[in-house]
């Protein structure tokens, strides 16, 4: 019989991945994902491409198990530009230096890419069969919507999916340091994103006339209050579950900050007395809106009677665009009174699912603690959005699983989007590893 070589590692596929200039916009995912696509169908995987766009294909790669259910591992292949940013190694050339992997999208999220790949092709090399199918799929157009992407597949191709309950992707099981304690977060739950444009009217004129009051003081009062003032707080399942883990978790009197995050009356208070991981819990317990854009004017000696301001909205688990709006006005209080209030509209919004299925999560948390010894697991919810959200529409629950023993010292999300971009070769044979051992542990 012909030998067959062995599958490539993480660490060959993740740089082969890297090299590919997926930026997006505009994309441009087609060689990334056939090369991909070259892995599975070399080693006997059932493959199909679905595109939308043929230059944005999508990957899906089978690996046969028991009568179980299906269980699907996914990720995207585009990442964001790296223009202007600082780079010590070229951001397409997955150099191996100083023990890590650099370029874009090691952590975003070629490097989970990478991870997942290598765990199915080393059990297909071995001949490993598990509990049910597992699926792969590889998707384009994640960073700008995922319209290409997991959407098209969701909206256009639902029956691929049929009888999948969990799913794997990003963002979560990195390792942490907490109060002297190694965590690994693994996300259970994201917020949901809401795009807000408030327009302001007002008198016009010139511009060395002393008016006052007009659409520009109005929007720069609103944006006064939007950073001077929270929304409502609220302490949903998936924050109560990952917050009352963490009090369980870390030693008096830290723990006792986090128990009054859990009581609304003290939420508040609290986060002014936590520090810098404020920040964190602050939009685990409130819907947010942050200023991003302005619009408006059109000359420096006019007095423009119009202007706009952006909003990224970001709504906890089980709300919605009203509620989001509702508040908002709360915030803004007589703003909203009389002639010059503002019109509000919502410009985009993805739902997404109110509260998470926790049932493979203890599979997945024993798989990180065996891992790393003396750390611990808890479920977590993220603020910013994934292709979870379009999953979660065939009742798929995603857990944020790429499982990184990262060195003390390394802020990993600090690396996200971000120039020098890299992840460390032995988190990436770490995580590779427990995704083998979290399909093996998957009882179908």
């Amino acid at each position: 019989m012909p030998m067959i070589d062995p599958p490539p590692g993480p660490l060959e596929i993740l740089q082969r991945l890297i090299r590919f200039d997926t930026t997006n916009p505009p994309g441009n995912e087609r060689a990334c994902i056939e090369y991909l696509e070259g892995l599975f169908k070399g080693r006997g995987f059932n493959t199909k491409i679905l595109a939308r766009d043929p230059e944005r294909p999508n990957l899906l790669a089978r690996l046969p198990g028991g009568s179980g259910a299906p269980l699907l591992l996914y990720g995207h292949v585009d990442v964001v530009p790296t223009d202007g940013q600082v780079w010590d190694h070229p951001p397409f050339s997955g150099d191996v230096a100083d023990g890590f992997v650099w370029g874009r999208g090691a952590i975003d999220m070629k490097g989970g890419l990478a991870m997942m790949a290598s765990a199915l092709l080393s059990m297909e090399a071995e001949g490993e069969s598990p509990a049910g199918d597992v699926i792969f799929a590889a998707v384009s157009d994640e960073e700008a919507g995922g319209d290409a992407g997991s959407r098209f597949l969701v909206e256009g191709h639902a029956s691929e999916f049929a009888g999948v309950r969990f799913a794997l992707g990003e963002v979560g099981g990195f390792a942490t340091d907490v109060s002297g304690l190694r965590i690994y977060p693994i996300m259970v739950a994201e917020k949901q994103s809401c795009l807000l444009t408030l327009t302001f009217r007002g008198p016009s004129g010139h511009g060395s006339l002393a008016q006052r009051g007009g659409a520009m003081a109005h929007m720069a009062e609103a944006v006064r209050r939007i950073e001077s003032r929270r929304l409502p707080v609220h302490v949903v399942p998936a924050v109560r579950e990952s917050l009352s883990a963490l009090a369980r978790t870390i030693p008096f009197p830290k723990s006792l900050f986090i128990r009054m995050l859990l009581r609304p009356r003290l939420t508040n208070w609290a986060l002014g007395r936590i520090g810098e991981r404020g920040a964190v819990f602050d939009t685990m317990l409130h819907n947010t809106v942050a200023p991003t854009v302005v619009a408006g004017g059109s000359w420096p000696n006019v007095t423009p009677g119009e202007v706009s301001l952006h909003l990224d909205g970001r709504i906890l688990p089980g709300f919605t665009p009203d509620d989001l709006v509702g508040e908002l006005k709360s915030v803004l209080g007589d703003l909203c009174d009389g002639p010059g209030a503002p019109d509000i509209e919502v410009l985009y919004y993805d739902a997404g699912p109110a509260d998470p299925d926790m049932g493979m999560f203890k599979t997945l948390a024993s798989v990180v603690e065996e891992a790393d010894p003396g750390s611990i697991a808890l479920p977590t919810l993220i603020p910013g959005t994934t292709d979870a959200r379009f999953f979660s529409r065939l009742g798929i629950q995603t857990y944020g699983f790429l499982p990184m023993n990262l060195p003390q010292g390394i802020d990993f999300t600090a690396l996200f989007h971000a120039g020098n971009e890299r992840i460390p070769v032995d988190a990436l044979e770490f995580g590779a590893k427990a995704i083998r051992t979290a399909i093996r542990r998957y009882d179908g």
